[in-house]
């Protein structure tokens, strides 16, 4: 049986937090988990799942010469593109995309989820691959309630919701053209830009260690994952 090309595969690492949330000056992406900083480790888990993948990082301009400052002081040589990052986390991808063809496959994942599985990475590429348009999710453990403007509530079944997660992986040519388009608020990731493209989306099995780290406590759940 003649098989199929392997499509290339890109990853555009969106790394524009300030850290606000840490409570403290240095942005949350440079912050050490075990002695490496955490946007290393991210990019780490994508150049292991494929060392052929291109790779863009996405940084604000101010935080630029610090990253490059870090990836000279860890010797850190994974090949990558450092791109500007912009207003809002449309702009941002908009901008990595810039740097990458419309052929093969895009992923965009977030610059502090260092934890997500090399599996779930090729389980979206896989999907992505086939329906043009895949996201990790994983399943609601806890009970939800609904909050109406008035402040009420009503319990909503767990079982109709999902938590979705990063990274999500595209046809190419189907991002670009998704994002050839004036920004919106709803616009709150990038399943929602290509879905108001037209365009439907695929869901595939996530891991529940791909957090994204944005508290002080999540930083201590990452030292405990490691």
């Amino acid at each position: 049986m003649m098989r199929l090309p392997v499509m290339h595969r890109s990853v555009i690492i969106v790394a524009g937090g300030k850290g606000l949330r840490m409570g403290g000056e240095l942005p949350k992406q440079f912050l050490p988990v075990r002695g490496v900083p955490v946007l290393m480790r991210t990019v780490g888990v994508f150049h292991d799942f494929d060392p052929g993948m291109s790779v863009v990082v996405v940084l604000p301009v101010a935080h630029q010469g610090y990253w490059h400052e870090l990836c000279r002081r860890y010797s850190f040589g994974i090949p990558h593109v450092v791109a500007d990052g912009g207003e809002t986390r449309f702009h941002s991808v908009r901008s990595g995309l810039s740097h990458l063809p419309s052929d093969g496959l895009i992923a965009v994942h977030d610059g502090v989820r260092p934890f997500v599985s090399t599996e779930v990475i090729g389980r979206c590429f896989d999907a992505a691959a086939g329906h043009g348009a895949a996201v990790p999710v994983i399943r609601v453990h806890e009970t939800m309630r609904r909050v109406d403007d008035a402040g009420g509530s009503v319990t909503v079944s767990r079982d109709d919701y999902r938590l979705v997660q990063t990274p999500q992986v595209f046809d190419a040519r189907l991002l670009h053209e998704a994002y050839d388009c004036d920004y919106r608020a709803a616009f709150t990731d990038d399943a929602s830009v290509v879905e108001a493209a037209g365009h439907a989306i695929t869901l595939v099995e996530g891991n529940r260690e791909n957090i994204k780290l944005t508290t002080p406590f999540d930083m201590t759940v990452a030292e405990a994952l490691l």
